[in-house]
């Protein structure tokens, strides 16, 4: 480790987007409730649920699925297609549901000679329109997603090269997770895991190395931990 970055025990943090940087979550799972419902797509609650931290490449799937239900067969950019037509009157706010201390914390990261990263599973066009929106464009050495690979999360592939990309190893850098295809993947990639705290989903964040229940408070927990 180089101590150059004043009490901060790794040389690199690389953030999930969806639950960490923005609190899109919930916004997307009540988008595909609404979807289900006003489609007539025979869906339960925890399906949707079961959505949260998934890759694009299984939210595909997944639509495929809920319309083969309903007897049409479509390819997976063609159901993808029919949810985005079906959002495009509803535009997402993401600068109003950022989530708290992100900007400063970052800031903060940089201040003390801490590479950041960003290691997504969404697609590119949407880290690129979310980062714009909240005014973090720029500010990521590195960002990552993971339309970029075959498999995205909880496959470790997106953050091995992220890694890469940083020309870090996993022991020398940490990563802020929330959902249980996140934490699996960084765990996996050989990451330190911080989850930021979610407990309105159902799902457990028993694997990730330490809990915190803010973005601000990662420096601290970080600091905590090396002791």
């Amino acid at each position: 480790m180089s101590d150059t970055n004043v009490g901060f025990p790794y040389l690199a943090v690389i953030f999930d987007m969806d639950g960490v940087i923005v609190d899109t979550e919930a916004f997307y799972t009540d988008q595909e409730r609404r979807f289900a419902d006003d489609n007539g797509l025979p869906v339960s609650d925890d399906e949707v649920i079961a959505l949260v931290g998934q890759s694009h490449q299984t939210f595909q799937s997944t639509l495929q699925d809920w319309w083969r239900r309903v007897g049409r067969e479509l390819t997976g950019d063609e159901a993808e297609a029919t949810f985005e037509e079906w959002a495009s009157h509803e535009a997402c706010d993401y600068r109003s549901i950022m989530n708290p201390g992100v900007a400063e914390t970052i800031s903060e990261l940089h201040g003390r000679g801490v590479r950041v990263a960003l290691a997504s599973s969404s697609p590119m066009k949407n880290i690129v329109k979310v980062l714009d929106a909240c005014g973090l464009d720029g500010i990521f050495e590195v960002v990552v997603s993971g339309e970029q690979f075959h498999e995205s999360k909880p496959n470790p592939e997106i953050y091995l090269h992220t890694l890469e990309s940083l020309g870090l190893s996993a022991e020398e850098c940490c990563c802020v997770e929330d959902s249980v295809p996140g934490i699996t993947a960084g765990k996996r990639a050989g990451l330190t895991v911080f989850a930021k705290r979610e407990e309105r989903f159902g799902f457990t964040q028993e694997m990730a190395d330490v809990i915190i229940d803010r973005i601000p408070d990662l420096i601290e927990a970080a600091e905590a931990r090396a002791r």
